[in-house]
């Protein structure tokens, strides 16, 4: 029971997961014209695509079945994408902050959930991971004139 709750937990984070990574393609496609912001937006995707990575070999270790698509969550992708193309860069960047606020929320909510090995471990990796994309967007969209 433990086992596949802790497999439904992880499989939503991966959905956030495959979300974020889907939300910086869309930001990197439309914003490479800066090669400062779209190198910042490459390093915060790589950062995704690892935990990405990490969640599917845990969910696999576990019996689980790894998600294949963000579900719900791709809509954020298309929101970002629409808000590059209508309003610009800074409401581009600060739509990737709210992404990454809403990914901080959801480690924070779910990893509780977990079983405490795997809690642990996560919480030394996965969170520290989306804590530092977080700040590298807050950061990114205050500095942006």
């Amino acid at each position: 029971m433990q086992t596949d709750k802790s497999v439904n937990t992880l499989n939503s984070i991966l959905r956030g997961e495959i979300s974020a990574v889907e939300t910086y393609d869309q930001a990197i496609r439309k914003l490479d014209d800066d090669p400062t912001v779209a190198e910042q937006l490459r390093r915060c995707r790589m950062s995704h695509e690892q935990r990405v990575s990490r969640l599917r070999s845990e969910i696999t270790r576990r019996g689980g079945e790894p998600e294949d698509g963000s579900g719900t969550w791709g809509a954020f992708a298309k929101l970002v994408e629409g808000g590059a193309k209508a309003f610009g860069k800074k409401a581009a960047i600060a739509a990737l902050e709210e992404g990454e606020d809403h990914g901080l929320k959801q480690y924070r909510d779910d990893l509780p959930k977990l079983d405490p090995a795997t809690r642990s471990s996560l919480e030394s990796e996965l969170l520290r991971e989306q804590q530092q994309t977080h700040q590298a967007m807050s950061t990114l969209k205050h500095t942006l004139h």
